[in-house]
């Protein structure tokens, strides 16, 4: 059996759970009437005072698959995905983070930090109380994802990467990104459905474009999705540093299997898995692809052959 790496400075994995400053939306169930492909019923966990959603297929006691959507997708991003896993005899797991999805929405800007997600997340998966994770992260999925797995690895048995990474504010950050982030800042409209359609390589129908709109009934309701690119560390002095330089740690004592999965054609996170694959013990020696004609959501793109790869992963180390 596979060592789980220890945890340093515990503290500043498990940061606590904040305290709101503003109001707080929740978008109506008929926002969601009618989407095609996601016949998926949502659970809901009520984790430091907000109701947060989850995706929750397949057999109780199969394999758990976690997996984590970035901004500003949510679960719906899994669709192509979940029929695989649960076909292989995966119990599939797929949260919407706080602001995004069917999870509630604080109004306010300063409700939401890294911090407060991570927080939110790991005692939302305290209190579904899952084990023996195989994890599946992408973009902002992986910033909280991975933190995640540091603070609790003994709840997480393999972890597989897509286009994503862990930010310590002293990487170079590619152009792309930073045009992002301005948009994100300063565009007086933000197009949930048409942002999302950017990011993928083979286009994106109308219905799921509108399916991607759904959480956003109004302006008031996209404060956390605007927020995100903002969050990322992208200095050296950016508040979370320590907290991912601690989760790094964890990581480069991580021999549990890791697997990277990143698309070839997406400009903000090329070539990030060379450093997973090159400091994590755990990835040596996996079966690393990379996944040819999909955009930065290699999950749209290319999601039947991302959850093949997911299955192999799992039975290859079960």
């Amino acid at each position: 059996m596979t060592a789980t790496p220890s945890v340093p400075d515990a503290s500043l994995l498990h940061p606590p759970l904040p305290h709101l400053t503003g109001p707080v939306l929740r978008t109506p169930e008929s926002c969601f009437e009618g989407l095609t492909d996601f016949p998926y019923a949502p659970h809901y966990q009520t984790v430091g005072g907000l109701r947060m959603a989850c995706i929750d297929e397949g057999p109780r006691d199969g394999p758990v698959v976690l997996l984590m959507h970035g901004e500003p997708t949510w679960g719906y991003l899994y669709r192509s995905m979940i029929p695989t896993l649960v076909a292989a005899g995966c119990r599939v797991v797929a949260p919407d983070l706080v602001g995004l999805g069917r999870s509630d929405k604080p109004v306010r800007r300063e409700d939401y930090t890294y911090a407060h997600h991570v927080a939110w997340m790991n005692a939302w998966l305290e209190a579904m109380d899952l084990r023996g994770i195989t994890l599946f992260c992408q973009d902002w999925g992986s910033l909280i994802g991975l933190r995640m797995a540091c603070a609790a690895p003994e709840r997480f048995a393999r972890i597989a990467l897509g286009n994503g990474g862990l930010p310590t504010g002293t990487e170079k950050i590619p152009r792309a990104f930073h045009l992002w982030r301005a948009f994100s800042r300063y565009s007086p409209l933000f197009p949930i459905g048409r942002i999302v359609a950017t990011g993928c390589a083979r286009g994106l129908s109308a219905d799921a474009r509108r399916a991607y709109d759904a959480p956003f009934p109004t302006r008031r309701h996209k404060a956390g999705a605007r927020a995100f690119p903002s969050l990322v560390p992208i200095t050296p002095d950016n508040p979370e540093r320590a907290a991912n330089e601690a989760a790094w740690q964890v990581l480069e004592n991580w021999h549990k299997p890791f697997l990277t999965l990143f698309s070839n054609r997406d400009p903000i996170t090329r070539g990030i898995w060379r450093v997973f694959q090159t400091r994590v013990p755990g990835a040596q020696g996996q079966a690393h692809r990379k996944i040819e004609g999909g955009g930065h959501f290699l999950q749209e793109d290319c999601g039947p052959e991302v959850a093949q790869a997911l299955v192999e992963f799992v039975r290859a180390e079960a």
